[in-house]
C-alpha cells in the first residue's frame, strides 16, 4: 500500500505550493516509485504549481453522466473511462484533478468519485500526495479515508495558527483516520523562527518546521513558473527537503 500525505490550512498559506515542494522531494529524492499527486481543491491550481496542462477534470468527466454514452457502454463505465483519462501523466508522477461541476452542482459527487478512483489507482504508487480543499468545513469529507503524515499549514500569523490549531482540533473531534499531523509554519522571516514556534506552543501547538520567505519561490509565484524549475539555493526549497526528510526517517 503507498505512503499518503495530505495537507491542509486556510487559504492562501501556501498548501498547494507545499505539496508541490513535497512531490518534487519524492520525485526528485526518495525515488522510491511513483507519486500519485490529487487536487482535492475545487479551485484546483497543483497543475499550475507542477507545471502540467490539466485537460480534463473529475469533475468534468462526471458531467458526462448526463450525455448519450457509446453503445454497450454504462454511464457509469464512460464516466471511469474519463476519468483515467484525465490522469495527467509526467515524469515520476501523475495527477488527478478534481475540479468542480458544471452550474451550480454540488462538489459532493466529484469528490465521492476521485475517493473511488484513488482508492482503485492508489496500488499503482508508492506515494498519494492530496493537496485539499482550504478551510475546515471540508475536512469531514477528506477524498482519502486512511491519511499516513497530514500537514496542516500555516502562514507566519496569529490567525494563520489559530486556524491550524482548529483544523487539529476538528480532526480530533471527527475521529478521522490520520496516523501523525504535523504543523508547517510558512513564509517566516528569517530572524523569527523562535518567536513562532514560542507562538505555536501557547496555542498548543509543535510545529515540526518553518518554511522561510523566499526571493526565488516569490519570482516562480509571478511567473508562474513550476516548483520543478526552482532553483536549488532557494531557502524555501531547502527548508521543506529538510521537513520532509526528517519526517520520512523518523517512521524508519
Amino acid at each position: 500500500m503507498p505512503e499518503i500525505f495530505a495537507f491542509a490550512g486556510k487559504g492562501g498559506v501556501g498548501k498547494t505550493t507545499a505539496s508541490g515542494l513535497l512531490i518534487r522531494y519524492l520525485v526528485e529524492t526518495v525515488k522510491s516509485g511513483p507519486v500519485l499527486a490529487v487536487d482535492a481543491d475545487p479551485n484546483a491550481n497543483l497543475n499550475e504549481v507542477l507545471g502540467v496542462e490539466a485537460y480534463q477534470t473529475v469533475g468534468e468527466a462526471r458531467e458526462l453522466m448526463k450525455t448519450k454514452v457509446p453503445a454497450g457502454m454504462t454511464k457509469e463505465t464512460w464516466v471511469e473511462l474519463k476519468v483515467h483519462e484525465s490522469l495527467v501523466e509526467s515524469k515520476g508522477y501523475d495527477l488527478l484533478v478534481m475540479g468542480r461541476p458544471e452550474g451550480q452542482g454540488c462538489y459532493c459527487a466529484a469528490n465521492t468519485l476521485v475517493k473511488k478512483h484513488i482508492d482503485l489507482l492508489k496500488g499503482n504508487y508508492a506515494y498519494v500526495v492530496v493537496d485539499n480543499e482550504a478551510g475546515m468545513e471540508h475536512m469531514s469529507r477528506l477524498v482519502t479515508q486512511d491519511v499516513d503524515h497530514l500537514f496542516v499549514v500555516s502562514d507566519a500569523t496569529p490567525r494563520g495558527l489559530m486556524t491550524a490549531g482548529r483544523i487539529l482540533q476538528l480532526i480530533g473531534e471527527l475521529n478521522l483516520n490520520i496516523t501523525k499531523a504535523h504543523v508547517l509554519v510558512n513564509r517566516v522571516q528569517p530572524g523569527r523562527e523562535d518567536e513562532l514556534t514560542g507562538l505555536a506552543r501557547q496555542k498548543g501547538l509543535e510545529a515540526d518546521g518553518v518554511i522561510h520567505d523566499d526571493p526565488f519561490l516569490s519570482k516562480a509565484d509571478t511567473e508562474g513558473s513550476s516548483v520543478f524549475s526552482l532553483d536549488r539555493r532557494s531557502t524555501a526549497l531547502l527548508d521543506a527537503y529538510r521537513i520532509f526528510q526528517r519526517i520520512l526517517e523518523r517512521k524508519e
